[in-house]
């Protein structure tokens, strides 16, 4: 399985970056292949100053080798070895008016010393940050995710986009990253779905994802803005950054695992702000969308 999943992801990496080079038009993604000392590597491709993307990052990374003592603890486990793959994306576009997004999936083995497979699990999901708000666009990225879902097993979406809406949450500011998408980890063998099935769902998701963030793209990057509305994108970049730093796990993990830092923060923007007690103008889009971001909501139509 591992090995299957590694391949999936190497072609899935080609894709994404391929069509985003397409809708960019101007820049190109620049690859970057790299080794890990403790074992494994990945491939690094990172777009930066497109007419459309100022920055973004498409990467893929196997790395193996003893679990480190922090990720023994985290884990509850005692001196094992591990397996990680998987494909991490950020896409920071230069118009305000076109959401950022993020994406990741993953697969991850441990084994014992005499090489015994102890346990695997699946991970991963997509989600949508706009800094201004088309809700039109948030209803298809979320129905996208729940056709990908519904393919499998319907209860699959709400539960996932439930946990999206926890997992992607700035505790400290008490409000939502973005408009959240899916989100699902350690989904291990069961009576009910094997590992090949769990294969089929989360390749499925993999492959929805310039269905569900391309339309948006095109649509939003040649609408115009101005430097109020870059002030505004900037603000929101800096929730963006709390989040990676604080609280997101795929970022601790690369830090306790010795992981490779520039690979790490390349999902950091380059141009961002943190403006002391910041409010926005009551009755204005960026009110409402900061509004939005303090209680989830339900974008598609429950059937």
């Amino acid at each position: 399985m591992k090995e299957k999943f590694y391949s999936y992801i190497q072609d899935l990496q080609d894709r994404i970056t391929a069509n985003l080079e397409a809708i960019d038009g101007e820049a190109v993604f620049k690859e970057d292949l790299w080794r890990r000392e403790e074992g494994g590597g990945g491939r690094t491709r990172v777009i930066e100053n497109g007419a459309v993307f100022e920055k973004g990052g498409v990467n893929i990374s196997k790395v193996y080798g003893p679990l480190a003592p922090a990720m023994q603890k985290h884990f509850g486990v005692g001196d094992v070895d591990f397996f990680a793959c998987g494909l991490s994306l950020v896409i920071h576009p230069k118009n305000p008016m076109v959401p950022t997004v993020h994406a990741n999936w993953r697969y991850f083995e441990m084994y014992d010393k005499e090489g015994n497979t102890v346990d695997s699990w699946f991970g991963g999901g997509q989600d949508l940050t706009p800094y201004y708000l088309f809700e039109e666009d948030a209803k298809h990225f979320h129905q996208i995710c729940k056709s990908a879902c519904d393919r499998h097993d319907p209860s699959f979406y709400p539960e996932f986009k439930k946990k999206c809406d926890e997992y992607f949450w700035n505790a400290h500011r008490d409000e939502a990253r973005g408009i959240g998408g899916l989100f699902f980890d350690y989904l291990r063998p069961s009576e009910k779905m094997d590992e090949e099935a769990w294969y089929d769902f989360v390749s499925d998701v993999g492959d929805s994802f310039l269905k569900a963030y391309l339309p948006i793209v095109e649509k939003r990057m040649e609408l115009s803005y101005n430097p109020q509305h870059r002030n505004w994108q900037e603000i929101r970049r800096g929730r963006y950054v709390e989040f990676n730093l604080v609280h997101d796990k795929g970022t601790l993990f690369g830090l306790k695992t010795n992981g490779r830092i520039e690979s790490i923060l390349m999902s950091l923007p380059p141009h961002v702000q943190w403006v002391y007690d910041h409010h926005p103008e009551p009755g204005s889009e960026e009110e409402k969308l900061e509004k939005i971001l303090k209680k989830p909501r339900e974008w598609v139509t429950k059937e």
